[in-house]
């Protein structure tokens, strides 16, 4: 059954978040309080004073588990059609050869309307209410994105890709530094102004592509634009051997210490990959408060390393998930929570079984699924710095509903009661077809609905 709008509403039902790192909560049997523009306005215990009588008028979810929506901090959205196609190429050539030729064909509205609407639709479906998207180097088509996700009621963050390196394909790259700043800026007034946008669930993010495809006059405009604009930043950092071997080469420094030299390391800041990063560019990252989008899966075809997530958290780096559609072959965040705890243990115990065990792997790497969970939801929050990924007052109802009795879907709990058992289950074996529905502020906006 469909609960549809919850906007104003009250629901009860079995809760779960990961508020921090490591520690999973389970709210039984409570009612949450959602106000007319769908935040969070009361969570309320069976011993809360208020519960009794909440809970008389609360739309009854007892048959689903709830969970925060979740936060994707890395797609590529023109790139979804190539999606699970050409990964046996290094980075470097499956950009040139088969990326960058299909990110220009967006520059044809036709062509890009229906692609960048099923992504949004399929990612809505997977559960991802809130996603930080690479568009193209093309205005239009970037402004078209945002007409979608708002369409779509999805919360979005977006960025034209800058590419104005004379190093970049002759047919898809910013004419100059120049027109790359100028068209940023459009970018931003026309997110802002845009009528659809009046409670701002879409947002602009500054976006060069990475050091490598920008000159240094355009890293240092986009970053004077960024302390004017107060907009969000994403960019790559050290994510191959060649991407991290490039600015050392190019600056005689590491991507890290380039980024914060033009200004584009701040608090708004997500940084993708990062496998390379140093323990003092870790540091570096932890001051300015910026954020790591790990990206496991994609690391696995590209990176050339797994990245160090137990030691960056540790170091008081903030991180969350990332599909990296399409350097990924996956578009679900229960699919890169997994690969998060499989690469983890994979890095301490190591992997080749000709060295002795103890010098196998890299101990004390490991992560735990409720730190998946975490970075999944309200680690992905605290990367944007937004009030999302948690199911507590002041927060935006961003929800997925769980349906674990659907014989589609890829859940059996064969009578399991124990909740963390049961959230266990979900976030190892949920598939697409055990999320029943979705919300953004409060708003249905996706899922299965049976």
């Amino acid at each position: 059954m469909t609960l549809g709008d919850l906007r104003g509403r009250s629901i009860v039902g079995t809760w779960f978040h990961a508020p921090q790192e490591g520690t999973i909560e389970v709210l039984e049997d409570t009612v949450i309080v959602i106000d007319a523009s769908g935040v969070i306005e009361a969570v309320l215990a069976p011993d809360h004073p208020a519960y009794d009588r909440a809970v008389t008028t609360a739309i009854d979810a007892t048959d689903r588990f709830m969970l925060p929506g979740f936060v994707d901090l890395h797609v590529h959205a023109p790139q979804y059609p190539q999606l699970g196609q050409a990964l046996d190429e290094p980075l470097e050539v499956w950009l040139g050869k088969y990326t960058f030729p299909l990110e220009a064909r967006y520059a044809d509205l036709d062509f890009a309307r229906p692609r960048y609407d099923a992504l949004v639709a399929d990612l809505l479906a997977n559960g991802t209410t809130t996603a930080l998207y690479f568009a193209t180097a093309d205005l239009e088509p970037t402004k078209l994105l945002a007409d979608l996700a708002m369409a779509h009621g999805q919360r979005a963050l977006i960025g034209k890709v800058v590419m104005d390196h004379p190093s970049n394909p002759p047919g898809y790259r910013d004419s100059s530094a120049t027109a790359a700043i100028a068209d940023t800026r459009s970018f931003i007034d026309y997110v802002r102004a845009h009528p659809g946008n009046a409670d701002g669930r879409v947002l602009p993010v500054i976006t060069p592509r990475f050091i490598p495809s920008c000159t240094d006059e355009a890293l240092r405009g986009l970053g004077a634009l960024a302390r004017e604009c107060q907009c969000h930043v994403q960019t790559h950092c050290s994510e191959s051997d060649w991407a991290h071997g490039y600015a050392l080469e190019r600056f005689g420094e590491t991507d890290t210490t380039a980024l914060e030299r033009f200004g584009l390391l701040g608090r708004k800041t997500v940084l993708a990959h990062s496998n390379f990063i140093t323990d003092e560019n870790m540091g570096t990252i932890a001051r300015a408060g910026s954020a790591v989008a790990h990206c496991p899966v994609s690391n696995a075809y590209f990176a050339n390393a797994v990245f160090p997530l137990r030691r960056a958290l540790d170091r008081g780096v903030h991180a969350g998930l990332g599909t990296d559609i399409s350097g990924g072959p996956i578009a679900s965040i229960f699919d890169a929570a997994r690969a998060t705890v499989q690469v983890s243990r994979m890095l301490e115990t190591g992997v080749d079984s000709a060295l002795p065990q103890a010098e196998r792997g890299l101990p004390g790497s490991a992560v735990t699924i409720a730190t998946a969970f975490h970075l999944a939801t309200a680690g992905g929050g605290i990367a944007l710095d937004l009030p999302i990924g948690r199911f507590a007052p002041g927060y935006r109802f961003d929800a997925i509903a769980i349906d674990s009795a659907t014989p589609d879907g890829g859940i059996r709990l064969f009578g399991e009661t124990a909740p963390l058992a049961i959230l266990e289950k979900i976030l190892y074996t949920a598939s697409r077809a055990n999320i029943a529905e979705v919300w953004v502020d409060g708003r249905s906006v996706g899922g299965a609905k049976s």
